[in-house]
C-alpha cells in the first residue's frame, strides 16, 4: 500500500515578545473622579457668574433707563427726578384718608394709597391722588397738567394718549400751574410744553414696571 506523502507544514512565525500591557489612559479611577469634580465646579461657577451678570444688568438697567430719560427730558426743556420710594401699605380704606399722607414728590410718585385704583381714562376733571398712586404701583404712567397749560397742549396730550392709551391715566391737576407732569413709580418729569418724543421715551422706560405688577391687558381704558 502506497503511503500518501505528508504535506510539509510551514512553521508558524515566531511570536513577538509581549511585555506587560499598559493602560492607554494611565489615570487612576480616583484621578478621574477628582477631574470630574473639578469640571463640575468650573461649570457651577460659570452658571453662578452668569446669574450675577444678569442680576447686575437688571439692577443697572433702571439707572441706564433713567439716564436716557433724563437726557430726553432735558433736551425737551423739562426737568426729571427720581425720588426715594415710600412705603405703599397699608392701603387707605377711605378717600381722602382721615390723616393725610405726606408724599415726598409733587405730583405723588410712591407711597400709601387708596385701596382701589383710578379707572384708566382721559379725564377732564381732577382725579384723587390717593387713587392714582395705586395705579402707579401697578406700573401705570400718569400724565397731569396745570390750569395754566394752553388747550393746544392738552389737545396734544389727548392725541398721544389716544394713540396708545393702555396703562395711562391722564387728568388735570390745577396746582401744577403751567406745568405738565409725567409720573411713574418714583419718577417725575415736568415740562412747560408737551414733547411727544420725550413723553414716549419716559412711558416706554417705566410703564408696566411698578412694584406690584399686573397684566398689561388689565390696564386698558375703562379698567381699574
Amino acid at each position: 500500500m502506497d503511503r500518501v506523502p505528508k504535506k510539509s507544514r510551514t512553521p508558524p512565525p515566531p511570536r513577538r515578545p509581549q511585555g506587560p500591557r499598559q493602560r492607554s489612559d494611565s489615570r487612576s479611577p480616583e484621578a478621574d473622579r477628582r477631574n470630574r469634580l473639578i469640571l463640575y465646579a468650573v461649570a457651577a461657577s460659570g452658571v453662578l457668574a452668569l446669574v450675577v451678570v444678569i442680576g447686575a444688568l437688571a439692577f443697572t438697567g433702571g439707572s441706564d433707563s433713567s439716564s436716557s430719560v433724563e437726557s430726553a427730558m432735558t433736551d425737551a426743556g423739562c426737568t426729571f427726578k427720581t425720588y426715594k420710594e415710600q412705603p405703599a401699605s397699608p392701603h387707605f380704606t377711605t378717600d381722602p384718608p382721615d390723616k393725610p399722607f405726606k408724599y415726598n414728590s409733587f405730583p405723588p410718585s410712591s407711597g400709601r394709597h387708596y385701596v382701589t385704583p383710578a379707572i384708566y381714562d382721559f379725564y377732564t376733571e381732577p382725579v384723587s391722588k390717593y387713587a392714582v398712586v395705586h395705579n402707579l404701583e401697578h406700573g401705570a404712567v400718569v400724565v397731569q397738567w396745570g390750569n395754566k397749560v394752553p388747550r393746544s397742549e392738552v389737545a396734544k396730550i389727548r392725541a398721544w394718549w389716544q394713540n396708545d392709551a393702555r396703562g395711562i391715566v391722564a387728568a388735570p391737576l390745577p396746582a401744577l400751574g403751567n406745568k405738565i407732569a409725567e409720573v411713574a413709580w418714583t419718577h417725575v418729569a415736568k415740562c412747560t410744553r408737551f414733547d411727544d418724543g420725550a413723553f414716549t421715551k419716559f412711558r416706554d422706560a417705566y410703564q408696566f414696571k411698578g412694584p406690584e405688577r399686573i397684566p398689561a391687558e388689565a390696564m386698558d381704558p375703562g379698567s381699574s
